[in-house]
């Protein structure tokens, strides 16, 4: 009873407004602190892997690197375009566009090919990922020519346009979660505490927790540099953990308070809980943020940025649930305490209202197959996740790119209409060769027969391309192909460029460095590059769950079997990925298009994130278990009995995640909302089948070797365990 997290509880519950006034202290320092400093935003060069991160790299050298570029479409309200009013304004918003300083260059005017629409397209200067943000000032003269023409319709898109459409679009999409999830988790905590003001607490201490961690991610951005999905990370995470960490030391103060039947103060009320759920609390986000930071061995930015946001909310609930949450309660149980003292003078009957420990009759039914047929319970329970983690065997996994965007944004119709007009420039390939000065006039006529080779090609145009820099050391040739980007051919393209034409051209070039670039390279190097990292992230991510586990309860069994049922869990909410998303029945019902694929980023944020999340039902569930064997009980019997007493919070806990990670599905951005429901999935198979079914029936059939190699577990009852430790009684 003298551990860390009674001595925090102790002094909060001794200091309750000191306690209460420094979170609110920190949480504005936070707040304040971060926006002070800002979010160091990531550049483009974080963003680059593999050959085509390499031959960007080498282009950037010779300042060759891709411009961001918006393309203006000019056609006609009704009719045939009037080529020459369609010129006129062509040349009207070239001379403003030229004028502006977003500005680098504007191209010569091009008709398609039906002689339909005429295309003005403008290259944006600075970084790539800046380039939305100069975005207004182009569309602002967009809109002045077209008022000037009114018989002509001027539509603007390109990367810059749609990725603004789609910050704007993820932004009302998380305000639509919020207002799924707060409400729900409000209700569902009003369920489980039956009082407006105690299903309040877990919710605005999530909340603040937050808030101080958005702002702590802004300092942190100056480390791991932010990439947009930080807060969006926060948001899902932080609700889900923070309400469940704060759910779980409520409901443990509540149930001893129910136990005490009045013989205890709030301030022992609370140290109890601190020596139980305090130190569940603990270890489930220490497990999380530490299974998390195995994402920084992908060295990816948008990992990296992931898992930031995410290690710093976890432990900002955990800081919050050490600290002011005492208090909290404390002040709460006072309020109690007197309206008690109030009911009782006026000789009125106690309150029922505090619901003490769970159990009951649905959930003695769910553990009954467990406990009586443990053997049937465990083969059946693991086949069945098995049969849903067979569709794994079909896994396709690519790089979600432009064209899987919502055609909900406005910038995304009018591409698809550029790209109907103007099939040639769909997609290009930069092929970037870097050499002495002085061999230039040698690599300009090897990547001229290369362009050659290329135009016998049907996979490629007849136009082309070749830039050199300055020092004449770089040089970059660009071929176009007539098909999307996230087509076969496009890919074919690239596999014909990497594996054929370059390789038999300026591969034979000694001496020079090179490589294929462009976005369907991006495409293609990113999910190689994630399965290069993928062993050594799974490998540690594998230890860290052992380690924390044994580091918990002390048995090697218990690491093991915990690492087994991640695994099995994840695997069974990936099978139910593939079999939603890659095919096309359930497009109408959860509103996506397929794109026969899952995210690049899904499978291995899946295994991180829920293998962080299950340790908080495998800590709470099995120190609930332990405690009954430290108190002298056989573990047969402490098995059915933990689980029935932690049946109630870990069924909450489990509601409020899925409700978080649910409403994510309703996103637009579709590895968002595969994200969603994987974890949504995960949570469900976790909280449901693992911990009610699997978990129970391996723990009876193991019996007293579950602790091994532990020894004297079942010594001497011990009074933490009973719930009886040394604290002021009144």
């Amino acid at each position: 009873m003298n551990s860390f997290t009674v001595r925090a509880a102790r002094w909060s519950a001794l200091h309750p407004w000191r306690a209460i006034i420094g979170w609110l202290v920190f949480v504005v320092l936070c707040l304040g602190i971060g926006s002070a400093v800002g979010i160091n935003s990531a550049k483009t060069a974080d963003y680059r892997v593999g050959e085509a991160g390499r031959a960007e790299t080498i282009a950037d050298e010779g300042q060759l690197e891709r411009r961001s570029t918006e393309q203006v479409l000019i056609s006609a309200r009704s009719g045939a375009l009037d080529k020459d009013a369609a010129e006129a304004a062509a040349k009207d918003l070239a001379a403003r566009f030229e004028r502006l300083p977003e500005v680098e260059s504007v191209a010569a005017p091009v008709l398609s090919g039906d002689g339909r629409i005429l295309m003005v397209e403008a290259a944006l200067k600075g970084e790539e990922r800046d380039a939305k943000d100069k975005v207004d000032a182009l569309l602002a003269q967009t809109d002045a020519v077209e008022r000037a023409n009114p018989e002509l319709l001027l539509e603007e898109t390109g990367s810059p346009s749609i990725s603004k459409g789609v910050d704007k679009q993820r932004g009302e999409d998380l305000a639509l979660s919020e207002a799924i999830t707060l409400p729900v988790t409000l209700i569902t905590l009003l369920i489980v505490f039956g009082s407006v003001t105690m299903a309040g607490v877990p919710l605005l201490l999530a909340l603040s927790s937050i808030a101080a961690a958005v702002g702590l991610s802004m300092v942190a951005s100056h480390v791991s540099p932010d990439t947009g999905v930080g807060t969006n990370i926060i948001l899902m995470i932080g609700l889900a953990v923070g309400v469940d960490y704060t759910l779980f030391y409520l409901k443990r103060e509540r149930e001893e308070r129910a136990r005490s039947k009045g013989q205890l103060s709030s301030e022992a009320l609370v140290e109890l809980a601190a020596a139980t759920s305090g130190r569940a609390v603990v270890v489930s986000g220490l497990a999380v943020a530490v299974s998390t930071a195995t994402l920084y061995l992908a060295s990816d930015v948008i990992f990296s940025s992931l898992a930031t946001g995410t290690i710093v909310v976890v432990l900002v609930a955990v800081l919050s649930s050490l600290t002011v949450l005492p208090a909290l309660l404390v002040k709460l149980g006072k309020r109690a305490e007197r309206k008690a003292r109030r009911r009782a003078e006026r000789g009125k009957p106690a309150s029922r209202r505090t619901r003490g420990e769970g159990g009951g009759r649905v959930w003695t039914a769910l553990l009954r197959p467990a406990n009586r047929h443990p053997v049937a319970t465990l083969c059946v329970s693991v086949l069945a996740l098995l049969a849903l983690a067979a569709p794994l065997a079909g896994l396709k996994i690519t790089e979600m790119s432009r064209d899987t965007h919502s055609r909900e944004i406005p910038a995304m119709q009018v591409y698809d209409r550029l790209n109907e007009a103007f099939p040639e420039r769909r997609v290009t390939h930069d092929i970037v060769v870097r050499a002495d000065a002085g061999r230039s006039g040698e690599v300009t006529a090897v990547l001229s027969e290369l362009a050659e080779r290329a135009h016998a090609d049907p996979l490629f145009t007849d136009a082309e391309r070749i830039r050199t820099s300055e020092d004449r050391r770089v040089s970059v040739l660009e071929l176009k192909v007539p098909y999307l980007g996230n087509s076969d051919e496009a890919y074919d393209s690239l596999d014909h460029l990497r594996d054929e034409y370059v390789p038999a051209t300026i591969g034979e070039i000694e001496g020079v460095e090179y490589g294929v670039s462009g976005d369907v390279a991006r495409y293609a190097d990113y999910p190689s590059h994630q399965n290069g990292k993928l062993p050594l992230v799974l490998g540690a991510l594998l230890l860290v769950t052992f380690g924390m586990t044994l580091y918990a309860f002390r048995s090697v069994v218990l690491a093991l079997l915990g690492v087994v049922l991640n695994l099995l869990s994840a695997a069974a909410a990936l099978g139910l990925l593939v079999l939603v998303f890659q095919g096309s029945w359930a497009e109408g019902l959860l509103n996506f298009d397929s794109t026969g694929s899952i995210g690049s980023r899904v499978p291995l944020f899946l295994f991180v994130i829920l293998f962080g999340l299950s340790m908080d039902y495998q800590v709470f569930v099995v120190s609930r278990i332990r405690e009954a064997v430290l108190g002298g009980v056989p573990t047969r019997q402490a098995v059915p009995a933990g689980i029935r007493s932690s049946a109630s919070v870990v069924t909450s806990a489990a509601v409020v995640m899925m409700t978080v990670f649910v409403s994510f599905v309703f996103l637009h951005i579709i590895e968002m909302k595969q994200i969603g429901f994987v974890l949504a999935a995960a949570v469900l198979l976790d909280a449901f089948v693992i911990r009610v079914m699997i978990l129970p029936a391996a723990m009876l059939l193991l019996g007293e070797a579950s602790w091994w190699p532990s020894r004297g577990v079942r010594v001497a009852p011990r009074q933490e365990a009973l719930g009886q430790p040394a604290v002021n009684v009144r």
